[in-house]
């Protein structure tokens, strides 16, 4: 993605933050996860959105039919026609990125990514989320990926800061240290 379009993005984003709220942030979310997710699950989808072959009145009708079937707000609707209208539908992904970390700063709250090679139970979790909290001075919510290559410890992702305990990230570092001496 170009400067140009990482910056359009991001203005989209603010744009329909602004225009939902705190209050209906979470729901807006998930609605335009629905539409990123059907765009990314159907090629049919995705070029009725992205090709010029569909006038714009097609892609207004089918937008507002899409919306009335998926029980979309009023918001999300005329968002997703105003994106369609200035062919920025392939930037919803970052629009929506953007869109999260938006909220996440007004709710100050931070996302964290965990990726173990099992799954935590309820007293290791709660460890976690406390640690997490301490470190970032915020609510966590995490998001679990299950990688049974990581052999043991874990890896997390807290914005851009990376903390990775994990068997195989103590021996690339190992091994980084004995080329190096």
């Amino acid at each position: 993605m170009s400067g140009k379009e990482k910056k359009s993005a991001k203005k989209y984003a603010r744009m329909f933050f602004n225009t939902t709220g705190l209050d209906m942030a979470e729901r807006a979310i998930t609605e335009l996860n629905v539409i990123n997710d059907l765009m990314g699950g159907s090629k049919e989808i995705k070029n009725f959105f992205l090709s010029p072959l569909f006038g714009e009145e097609e892609r207004l009708k089918t937008i507002e039919g899409l919306s009335e079937k998926l029980g979309f707000s009023e918001e999300t609707r005329k968002f997703l026609v105003f994106i369609s209208q200035h062919k920025a539908v392939s930037a919803l992904p970052d629009i929506i990125r953007y869109f999260v970390d938006i909220y996440f700063e007004k709710k100050k709250k931070a996302k964290a990514t965990v990726i173990t090679p099992f799954k935590f139970n309820g007293k290791y979790e709660d460890r976690l989320v406390a640690s997490l909290r301490k470190l970032t001075g915020r609510d966590v919510d995490i998001e679990y990926l299950y990688d049974p290559e990581l052999l043991g410890g874990i890896v997390v992702k807290v914005g851009s800061t990376m903390y990775d305990s994990s068997l195989k990230g103590q021996l690339r570092l190992l091994r980084e240290e004995l080329i190096k001496g």
